[in-house]
């Protein structure tokens, strides 16, 4: 092999490295992003659509012999708590976009026109499920 093919296989290498290095960070960050944002470490705990909270009152309720009063009480605790991981989220949120859009960027301008074309519309797919996970 010549050096020029050398050197052309060492960058293909390091964009490629770069690219796969850069979505699995993306992923990663998206999952801790979203773990924290759902409000608590432990899926069964999570109340974000209202239908998880209803199952941890249940369960409260039954494992602590509340009263309605404590479940009242507690129901609100968990409402107000979900709003204000919201809050945070949307907060934050921005921070992480910017992050992404300048990876997403940087890993564009090493793209030919047609690498490109197949990697916006990739990430269009990505943006698109994203939005609707977020739902």
């Amino acid at each position: 092999m010549t050096p020029r093919g050398t050197t052309r296989l060492k960058i293909w290498l390091v964009i490629i490295g770069v690219f796969i290095l850069g979505g699995a960070t993306g992923v990663l960050l998206d999952g801790v992003y979203r773990l924290r944002a759902s409000g608590n470490a432990r899926p069964e705990m999570h109340n974000g659509n209202g239908h998880h909270a209803e199952e941890v009152i249940e369960h409260m309720k039954s494992d602590l012999n509340l009263s309605d009063d404590q479940v009242t009480q507690i129901r609100a605790i968990l409402d107000q708590t979900r709003n204000d991981y919201r809050a945070l989220r949307t907060e934050v949120r921005p921070r992480y976009d910017a992050v992404r859009q300048n990876a997403r960027s940087k890993i564009r301008a090493l793209l030919n026109a047609e690498q490109q074309r197949k990697f916006d519309a990739k990430v269009a797919e990505i943006d698109a499920r994203r939005e609707r996970d977020d739902k």
